[in-house]
């Protein structure tokens, strides 16, 4: 099993540990709903140097991004990300990534550079995914095992946190980035990016200066309100949302369109893996897609519970379940025929000896 360089801060701390992608990693401190209700109300601090890092370069770098994600990374000026997938060639989802465009004076003339951030499960999966389709004059680096990444979210952040670099943390706009000094560290990315939809930076650095980093924010923010978070309360803060989890809501075999990421897959591009197939499911009209949902009592829908409709046949099955913090409600994402994915609609979910019933609703489950 793996360490972050924070791992044994986190021991310090008292943090609750388990395996997550073959990272020793803090499922929770004080407890779950109050770390994800400092996220929400206030400020919290993440840990998620599990995540993997690949840069891409070269004079056509654009063209192999390009060609093995959905959405349209010639958009991206310097300073921007996006939000984007990694389709297969069955309509299926590699991974889902962040594409962030890098400043062209770490290049050589000519040349275009890249950050892709993908999963720590799918890490070794996605960079021989990419590695099989760079048929172009790029090459990439693995840079996953010497950065670290921290996301301090929440409403406050921006005011918590200023005194700790020179760069106006309220003039970075949503989805781009700064580069600079944080906390004296140099040649972090300040990026206005995080997966629990409450706002706040994540921040990129070397394994060195992670560890430097967590602490000044610790030291700043503790006596404000900040709490160090874990995995427990980014899963509840993100189901909030309806963002997506890979290998619970999207995964090898479901396509973007069906999980409601049409948004990131941009069909009148120039041709991308798994656009083909794509575009043939939509001529066709899709057959399921992903709900969100309320339980009509206080029983916890669980991933891998099967779905009904109201007359007990057997439709789907639960990608996401938790109890909402924010709302005291069981909330759930599942995938069922669309003739049942209307708002309103009723849905019975298995709780092994009997049958719960619940509701469709509109996502995400709360306003950002």
């Amino acid at each position: 099993m793996k360490n972050t360089p924070l791992t044994e801060k986190h021991i310090a701390l008292g943090a609750k540990m388990a395996e997550f992608a073959g990272y020793n990693m803090p499922i929770s401190y004080s407890g779950i709903k109050e770390e994800h209700e400092a996220v929400r109300t206030n400020a919290g601090i993440f840990d998620v140097s599990h995540m993997g890092e690949f840069i891409v370069k070269g004079k056509e770098a654009l063209k192999l991004v390009q060609k093995i994600t959905s959405n349209d990374a010639s958009k991206l000026a310097t300073g921007e990300a996006q939000y984007s997938c990694m389709p297969n060639n069955d309509g299926g989802i590699v991974d889902d990534l962040l594409v962030y465009r890098l400043a062209e004076d770490m290049c050589n003339e000519g040349e275009q550079a890249f950050m892709l951030v993908v999963n720590a499960s799918n890490m070794e999966k996605d960079w021989n995914w990419i590695s099989s389709h760079n048929s172009f004059d790029t090459r990439l680096i693995n840079i996953s095992d010497q950065t670290g990444l921290i996301a301090i979210q929440g409403p406050k952040v921006a005011e918590m946190i200023q005194e700790l670099t020179s760069i106006d943390l309220k003039n970075i706009p949503y989805y781009t980035f700064k580069k600079g000094s944080f906390a004296g560290c140099d040649n972090v990315i300040i990026s206005a990016t995080g997966y629990t939809g409450a706002g706040g930076f994540e921040l990129y650095a070397s394994n060195e200066d992670t560890s430097k980093i967590w602490d000044a924010i610790m030291a700043i923010g503790s006596p404000k309100g900040l709490l160090p978070a874990g995995l427990g309360a980014r899963d509840t803060l993100r189901l909030e949302m309806a963002f997506c989890l890979y290998g619970n809501d999207i995964d090898d075999t479901t396509s973007p369109l069906e999980a409601g990421l049409a948004w990131i897959t941009k069909l009148d591009k120039d041709d991308f893996v798994g656009k083909s197939w794509m575009m043939d499911q939509k001529k066709a009209g899709l057959s399921k897609k992903l709900v969100g949902f309320i339980m009509d009592d206080r029983r916890i829908p669980r991933h891998g519970y099967k779905v009904l409709n109201d007359v007990g046949v057997e439709i789907g099955v639960v990608t996401s379940g938790t109890q909402s913090p924010s709302l005291n409600l069981a909330i759930g994402l599942a995938y069922v025929p669309v003739e049942n994915a209307k708002i309103g609609s009723s849905l019975q979910i298995n709780m092994g000896s009997r049958n719960a019933t619940a509701h469709v609703v509109k996502i995400p489950f709360i306003k950002s």
